[in-house]
């Protein structure tokens, strides 16, 4: 099973004002009470979150920060291994803690001087529109929520380890951070909804699944293999094919396996040039070109 790119847990809020969050059958804390409490009350912090407000502070458990403290070095020694150069230095520059889960303003304080991003709670899934758009910004959405203890390095749906670890580590680099920033422009562009998925697409194949070849080797730069405990060690057994926007855009895959065919730059040049040229221009006459259908 692919453990980190799955659909986030449904989050909802009664009249009544109780935030639910309706975890899987399958999730390693959906029969653990105290888990579940604790996953309800996390959300309904970002709920209740404003923009322009402090950003809430979890008070994690010893046992979160257990959690976070195994998969962080055993995820420091795979990028090291496994992830290109620039996410490497960049991950070292921006430098997290690995003896506890950092507050989102940690991370922001850390982040902002190098690239100017920051980072805002999300309760879950944050709509596209919103998710992709606040990169203009320079606003990067984060769950705050850790995985069950009772499966550190396994989790059915990104947690604050994907979040942080996969994206804050790739953001902290100018190259990488450029894109998200020219992806946050071209969804002020885009229109339709078919070009937004399009552009949300090319972005599941690069920025989260992405690979790059690097001194005769094929390393990974996309925050969802980097924060992947399991898949940072079989992406380089996938399909490899060349970049090309309109079958990144149009490609079927399931999101709960490992990804058995992955999009390879030839180097981080090549990824700015045709995917950041892509998204520097895109539009909704764009993509129904690429998709050969009626805007």
């Amino acid at each position: 099973m692919f453990t980190e790119g799955q659909l986030y847990s449904p989050v909802t809020q009664g009249d009544d004002g109780n935030v639910l969050v309706h975890l899987s059958d399958e999730h390693p804390g959906v029969h653990d009470p105290e888990y579940r409490a604790r996953r309800n009350a996390i959300a309904a912090m970002a709920l209740n979150y404003r923009a322009g407000e402090p950003v809430p502070q979890v008070q994690y458990t010893e046992e979160e920060q257990r959690v976070w403290r195994i998969v962080s070095a055993e995820l420091a020694f795979k990028r090291a291994k496994y992830a290109c150069t620039e996410v490497v230095e960049a991950a070292d520059r921006l430098n997290l803690p690995t003896d506890h889960i950092p507050q989102l303003d940690e991370v922001s304080a850390k982040l902002f001087p190098r690239t100017g991003f920051r980072y805002a709670p999300a309760a879950g899934l944050v709509p596209l529109r919103e998710f992709f758009g606040s990169f203009a910004d320079r606003i990067f959405h984060s769950t705050q929520y850790i995985r069950h203890h009772s499966a550190p390095l396994y989790t059915p749906e990104p947690d604050a380890v994907h979040e942080i670890l996969g994206h804050a580590n790739q953001l902290a680099s100018p190259r990488f951070a450029a894109l998200y920033e020219t992806v946050g422009a071209a969804v002020q562009r885009l229109e339709t909804e078919r070009a937004l998925k399009f552009l949300a697409d090319v972005f599941w194949f690069s920025l989260e699944f992405g690979v790059v070849r690097e001194d005769n080797e094929v390393r990974c730069y996309g925050a969802g293999l980097l924060s992947s405990f399991g898949e940072i060690e079989e992406f380089r057994g996938a399909r490899l094919r060349p970049l090309n926007i309109a079958e990144m855009g149009t490609a079927v895959y399931d999101i709960t396996h490992y990804q058995p065919i992955l999009y390879c730059a030839r180097s981080i040049t090549e990824l700015e040039d045709v995917v950041g040229g892509f998204f520097a221009t895109v539009d909704d006459e764009a993509v129904a070109a690429l998709t050969r259908q009626p805007v």
